[in-house]
């Protein structure tokens, strides 16, 4: 199977964490889009790719709406994004995305969860280098080919172009993902991405057996329970 593949997968996993961490996730995200780049969602394509990800994952609207009338109001907070890279048992490895307002409390968190599992945490660059940092866009309604003429008359750049479980997916930079995005919908008006992901996916995989994988389902709970903590990313076969 494609790349595309281990994103929806992700996605799945990620349906088990409470709903409150779900919406607290996308209020902060919200937020602090609106802040950087203004409240109008046409103006501000951060905002409008967030806002339509938290109406597919069914966050209520009032949710998004008090995230965006924050900044209306004059209130400020500041979110800062990092990631922190992880050594889990027998060659695994993590990266874990998060956004804060209190960078200190994150390192505690990630430091604890890390210490209770008995695991490495990693300096910066450490374990990114075995992931590849993509956007994917999948949708229906064009072949490879005709995707790929679509692309290159808008002069978006991309990776590569596969058909994945009957649907048609993208690869590109992270950057290059509104690019993709507005030359698709410029030949398909109506279109709803079924996919629209900035993500990090292994190069390699590992599988875990045992205590090693007792260990590593461990650590996974232990961070997703922390608030602070947005996405998880790692490159064990589940």
């Amino acid at each position: 199977m494609g790349r595309a593949y281990e994103v929806r997968k992700a996605s799945i996993q990620k349906t088990g964490a409470a709903k409150a961490k779900l919406y607290s996730m996308y209020a902060r995200e919200i937020y602090q889009a609106a802040k950087n780049g203004g409240v109008e969602q046409e103006s501000n394509a951060v905002l409008k790719r967030l806002v339509e990800r938290a109406k597919k994952e069914q966050v209520p609207s009032d949710i998004i709406n008090r995230a965006i009338d924050k900044v209306n109001s004059g209130v400020d907070e500041t979110y800062t994004s990092t990631n922190y890279e992880l050594f889990g048992p027998a060659g695994s490895t993590l990266i874990v995305a998060c956004l804060t307002d209190n960078v200190n409390r994150s390192v505690s968190s990630i430091r604890a969860a890390v210490n209770k599992c008995h695991v490495k945490l990693g300096a910066q660059g450490s374990v990114s280098y075995m992931y590849d940092h993509l956007c994917i866009v999948s949708f229906k309604g064009l072949n490879e080919e005709e995707t790929m003429e679509t692309l290159l008359e808008n002069d978006a750049d991309f990776i590569d172009i596969e058909i994945d479980e009957g649907e048609t997916v993208v690869y590109g930079h992270p950057n290059d993902l509104f690019n993709i995005k507005e030359a698709i919908s410029k030949k398909l008006p109506n279109i709803e991405f079924d996919m629209d992901e900035i993500t990090y996916i292994a190069k390699d995989k590992v599988v875990l057996t045992g205590e090693d994988k007792e260990t590593f389902d461990k650590l996974l709970t232990m961070l997703d329970d922390i608030e602070d903590v947005q996405h998880i990313y790692h490159n064990v076969e589940m």
